[in-house]
């Protein structure tokens, strides 16, 4: 088993490396219970997240799959924010936070950045440890699809729209 795990761990590492997604169907959890502390030292927690469909997004500015998306999360988030869509970067703990404070600055981020400075909140939401992984929340808080890697924006745009649209 041990052997199969590594086996996973590194065909995902590799698809993260190149550019390619790797889609996480499983069944639908909760979204475990965090606290992200905000670029300007505020506070958000999970549980505010209830209610809205939301992108928790895992990256690091080291890491050049999650640099050339940020675009698209970008547009994704200023496409949907006005319809109860949440996004929110979370910085690896290993990112010096003067380089992420300095990334959303220069490219503006429009959403919410926190920085997981103890690795805490990574190791809650599945042990993140390749970037970039995305988490997509529905309104009842609960994970329904997880990617690592470039998500595939058309298929995701489909999924937010569908999730927008439940009650």
């Amino acid at each position: 088993m041990q052997i199969r795990n590594w086996l996973i761990a590194g065909a995902l590492a590799v698809c993260a490396a190149i550019g390619t997604a790797v889609v996480l169907q499983s069944n639908v959890r909760a979204a475990p219970q965090s606290t992200f502390v905000l670029l300007d030292g505020s506070q958000q927690t999970t549980q505010d997240l209830r209610g809205k469909v939301a992108l928790v997004n895992f990256w690091a500015t080291s890491c050049t799959t999650c640099v050339a998306e940020m675009p698209e999360i970008v547009a994704t988030h200023d496409k949907y924010r006005a319809r109860g869509f949440e996004t929110l970067a979370v910085a690896m703990s290993y990112d010096p936070p003067s380089y992420v404070v300095n990334f959303a600055e220069s490219r503006k981020l429009p959403f919410k950045v926190a920085i997981d400075n103890t690795g805490a909140v990574a190791r809650a939401w599945g042990d993140v440890k390749l970037t970039p992984t995305t988490y997509i929340v529905n309104k009842r808080g609960e994970i329904v699809k997880t990617y690592i890697g470039a998500p595939d924006f058309t298929e995701l745009h489909q999924l937010i729209e569908r999730l927008l649209a439940e009650a």
